[in-house]
């Protein structure tokens, strides 16, 4: 009896150890590491590598057992064959008898088996020999990787190959630099991936059946952003790297001339800003975060012009340009439609994928809070957590256009346009479009006097999945007016259809949980008045 309640407690330890270990694990992770922002590297294994095997000619191979050596004579004696070095390390030719090839280096193959020919045969003997196949091996892959494991290979295949099988590297958990291959216990190899990434380097290296990948875990990190060309969290060797030795990495773009440095002192985030001259003389540590930017004040903007007209499609105007002014310079078409002109704005779009970004992480939120009160319950809540899952991948996947919505009331001298604005001339158009919960979505001629309901009937008429009260118009200067199914609006003349516009249901949102329903109805909502897109829910 005493001898089970120690081995009870003995396996309530190891229990208890590995919670421990993994909450500590999770409590580690730091404000990067659930940032969002992409990891220099991250995007590597993908499964490019594990497919590929490397049947390449590698003069420091070593000869090992199980490798298949094709053989070819010709003169005096004849032979050709494919041999298999045993497990004594040797291949048997006739007349000529057993040859040791364990440990020979590929270079040498011929030279070997040559001067073993020659002890039987005279000189009239030629001989051709090459490394046929490469031993089959199996390599562990531990540490930081999605899936700690043996994979199969060949012995000149690549470590990206191994980490690839394995699944990549943990995100904010495994180290791209620090990765070490031990064999028999020992370190033999030291690799940073970093060399790869940034020079195409890498050390080929020979495995041997039983070695093991370790993909350390990493230690320091600094998250980059502003005017680089690679905004990514980057991975550090040492504790203090100068911000010179960062630029190698994140490949400033000309325009930046000054930079801050964001850390934690003492329990509260300090940010002090340098200019670029100074970069080697300033160090950065653990969880640093390192912004570039310009403080050259651009007196010059550039603005694109798409649709129907004549003239440049790119132009640059002085700062504080308004759009009345560029579209007094613009040469107009017959079938430009003037009215209806559109505004797109990069910051307009970045606000509205923010506004969308919030609405998905409480969707989330909901989702995974939601109690459950019996098993039954408990499977639907699952299924229904998995469907939300899917729902906010495809819509974090959707970008929004960043429309300034123009009417003919408003001042357009007062409209002053920003770097990167984009004004579509649309063409004139005598077209419907219907889609979205309907039955058979299309695109229809535009008929005067036709309501909503008498476009969506041409279209077969709401799906069963209609909701009533989301049914948007939107104009064609991109205005966007909702129907409810029982409101009376005060100015029926603002729900007239007229060509150009298009008609968006939206579809209901199959969930017994209200505050779900409200959150999935009101991110379609903004999906579709922002994107101009319809998504169904689930």
């Amino acid at each position: 009896m005493k001898k089970n309640i120690l081995i009870l407690l003995f396996l309530i330890t190891r229990i208890w150890a590995v919670d421990i270990a993994i909450e500590q694990t999770n409590s580690d992770k730091s404000q990067l590491q659930n940032s969002g922002k992409a990891y220099f590297g991250e995007a590597i294994f993908k499964g490019n590598f594990k497919e590929n095997q490397q049947f390449r000619y590698n003069p420091n191979y070593v000869l090992n057992v199980g490798d298949v050596i094709s053989v070819k004579m010709w003169g005096a004696y004849e032979f050709s064959a494919e041999l298999s070095i045993d497990k004594q390390g040797n291949i048997f030719i006739p007349k000529v008898g057993d040859i040791h090839l364990l440990g020979v280096y590929n270079r040498n193959l011929k030279n070997k088996i040559q001067s073993s020919v020659k002890r039987v045969f005279n000189n009239n003997v030629y001989v051709y020999a090459d490394l046929k196949q490469y031993q089959p091996i199996s390599v562990f892959v531990s540490g930081s990787v999605q899936k700690v494991g043996l994979y199969r290979g060949l012995s000149t295949d690549s470590l990206l190959q191994f980490i690839d099988k394995a699944g990549g590297i943990l995100r904010g958990q495994g180290s791209y630099r620090d990765i070490t291959i031990l064999r028999d216990k020992k370190i033999v190899k030291h690799i940073d991936l970093y060399e790869f990434l940034l020079d195409g380097q890498i050390d080929m290296f020979q495995f041997r059946n039983g070695d093991v990948v370790m993909v350390n875990p990493v230690r320091n990190f600094i998250e980059v952003s502003g005017d680089v060309n690679r905004p990514y969290i980057f991975e550090l060797l040492s504790d203090y790297t100068s911000v010179q030795d960062i630029m190698r990495f994140i490949m400033p773009k000309p325009t930046a001339n000054r930079f801050m440095l964001t850390k934690w002192e003492n329990g509260q985030e300090i940010t002090s800003e340098y200019p670029l001259n100074e970069a080697d003389k300033l160090f950065v540590t653990k969880g640093t975060k390192l912004k570039f930017f310009s403080d050259y004040y651009v007196n010059n903007l550039e603005v694109k012009i798409e649709g129907e007209h004549k003239g440049p499609k790119q132009i640059m105007v002085k700062k504080g340009t308004s759009l009345y002014k560029v579209l007094s310079h613009i040469k107009f078409t017959p079938l430009s439609d003037i009215k209806n002109v559109r505004l797109y704005r990069k910051s307009v779009a970045n606000t509205q994928k923010q506004l969308i970004e919030t609405m998905l992480k409480d969707l989330e939120a909901r989702a995974f809070t939601s109690d459950s009160s019996t098993v039954a319950e408990s499977g639907i809540r699952n299924k229904e957590s998995e469907m939300i899952i899917k729902f906010v991948e495809r819509v974090r996947k959707v970008k929004p256009l960043g429309q300034v919505i123009i009417s003919n009331k408003d001042n357009l001298d007062k409209i002053y346009l920003e770097e990167g604005d984009r004004i579509v001339i649309p063409k004139r158009s005598n077209i419907v479009v219907v889609q979205g919960e309907v039955n058979i979505p299309n695109a229809l001629a535009y008929r005067e006097n036709y309501s909503i309901d008498d476009y969506v009937d041409a279209c077969g008429g709401y799906g069963e999945r209609a909701n009533m009260d989301k049914i948007l118009l939107i104009k064609a200067n991109g205005r966007v007016i909702q129907q409810s199914s029982g409101d009376f609006f005060s100015d029926s003349s603002s729900l007239k259809v007229e060509a150009g516009d298009s008609i968006l249901v939206l579809g209901k949102t199959d969930s017994k949980n209200i505050l779900i329903t409200s959150s999935v109805t009101q991110i379609l909502y903004q999906v579709a008045v922002g994107a101009a897109v319809v998504l169904r829910a689930f």
